[in-house]
């Protein structure tokens, strides 16, 4: 699994869980300040913000205080949007469901742009059925088209929807099409690293029950178990892009994952929001939105 928790990871998973329900600007001293409780140093906020900024996913913008901030830009935003209908949905896919095809052809003269166009669409979570087509679940359809125009990519592309018919069997061929130990060995790591903080909330609502999660040090603890949760869950489903289990080897460990970070995102979200409040004074988020099927 590639390196979690980098700063600039942070940062784009604390917009994403908290900043988009603020009055959308922070300024530097809070995210600092936010940072902090996830272990990430003042310089590195700064230089991290500095290169979102260049990569054009936060744009300069005043506080709701007057002070210099900084918010998404609307490019980040539609990205973090459609990342939501991943992040805090569990949907049950069927594969009557189909497949969205996206079949592409790069000139020569514009080779760079082939291997944009290979990344995302890999970033997307799509599999590669051979070269120059790639497929994914039909449901990634809207997903796929909002990164591909963004990207300023879709005049190299076709999309299509359609259905395997052979001639091996559509499990054998997904086999073939994802790299399945390769991802169910990232639900394993997930699960090894967040399954054991589940537990000790579960436990400590057990015999705690109304324990004190939203003010003071539990609530810092809430926010900080949460957003790393957060932080390392995120990409879970565009690695798996939800294949349907029917499809999937037996003893497939996505659902278990899918389940461990429900109960944390049920559990945490809202008491570290409260953290987040304590720490932007009279503009802190909205409640949260809920996990879906």
């Amino acid at each position: 699994m590639a390196e979690l928790h980098t700063p600039r990871s942070l940062i784009v998973t604390l917009y994403g869980a908290y900043g988009r329900e603020t009055s959308g600007s922070l300024a530097v001293a809070e995210l600092i300040r936010l940072l902090a409780a996830v272990g990430v140093d003042a310089p590195s906020v700064r230089s991290s913000v500095s290169r979102l900024k260049r990569r054009g996913l936060l744009v300069a913008q005043p506080t709701a205080a007057g002070t210099a901030g900084y918010a998404l830009s609307a490019g980040a935003r539609q990205l973090l949007d459609d990342g939501d209908r991943r992040i805090y949905a569990h949907p049950s896919p069927q594969a009557s469901d189909g497949w969205v095809l996206a079949v592409f052809s790069v000139p020569e003269s514009e080779r760079s742009k082939r291997h944009v166009l290979r990344s995302r669409l890999a970033g997307l979570g799509f599999g590669t059925a051979a070269p120059g087509v790639w497929l994914a679940p039909a449901r990634l359809y809207d997903e796929t088209r909002h990164t591909l125009e963004r990207l300023q990519l879709a005049p190299y592309v076709d999309l299509f929807r359609g259905e395997h018919l052979g001639f091996a069997p559509t499990a054998e061929a997904v086999a073939r099409w994802w790299d399945l130990p390769a991802i169910a060995k990232q639900h394993e790591d997930f699960l090894d690293r967040h399954e054991p903080v589940l537990r000790t909330w579960e436990s400590r609502a057990h015999t705690r029950p109304g324990a004190p999660t939203d003010a003071g040090s539990g609530a810092e603890a809430a926010y900080r178990d949460y957003l790393l949760a957060l932080d390392s869950w995120r990409r879970l489903p565009y690695a798996d892009p939800g294949l349907p289990a029917e499809l999937l080897p037996g003893g497939w460990p996505g659902g278990r994952s899918a389940e461990v970070f429900g109960r944390l995102h049920e559990l945490l979200r809202e008491p570290g929001a409260a953290f987040v409040r304590g720490a932007l004074p009279g503009r802190g988020p909205r409640p949260p939105r809920t996990m879906t099927t």
